[in-house]
């Protein structure tokens, strides 16, 4: 027996009112599929740094959000950030903590990467950039049993 086909979403990510766009989408799907509070605003969280970066490093492009195993035990999300940007040159450089090349934190892909299950990039100079994320529902915390 196959599982149904994922069903996949794509919003532009051109202006700061995509933005917001993209995570109010998000967030509503995430809750929808059972996401807890705090995956919720983890994810998010990943999601509005991945949406930026695709805006102001890669000059916009598209978020598309597949979810995954809607009717079965195990349900998440796929998003993926697609860009036509410049690329990125050192990819091993811009997952550093603290790297940054527009004047931030320099958080934003290794902290995204943190607060997701799953995290992939793939970029090539000079023909843009795709960052894939996939986070998991995860169930209600197990009791502990036992002395602390």
């Amino acid at each position: 027996m196959h599982a149904p086909p994922a069903s996949a979403d794509r919003l532009p990510i051109g202006s700061e009112a995509d933005l917001a766009q993209v995570r109010r989408y998000v967030r509503r799907i995430a809750a929808d599929l059972g996401f807890r509070l705090v995956q919720q605003t983890k994810l998010v969280t990943a999601v509005s740094e991945l949406a930026r970066n695709t805006l102001v490093h890669g000059g916009g492009g598209h978020m598309e959000i597949t979810r995954l195993g809607e009717s079965g035990a195990r349900r998440g999300l796929r998003l993926s950030f697609v860009d036509t940007g410049p690329g990125i040159r050192d990819i091993d450089l811009a997952m550093t903590d603290g790297y940054t090349s527009g004047g931030g934190l320099g958080l934003g892909l290794s902290g995204a990467r943190r607060l997701v299950h799953e995290f992939a990039l793939d970029s090539r100079p000079g023909r843009g950039t795709t960052v894939t994320i996939t986070d998991w529902v995860s169930g209600v915390p197990s009791p502990r049993t036992g002395t602390p």
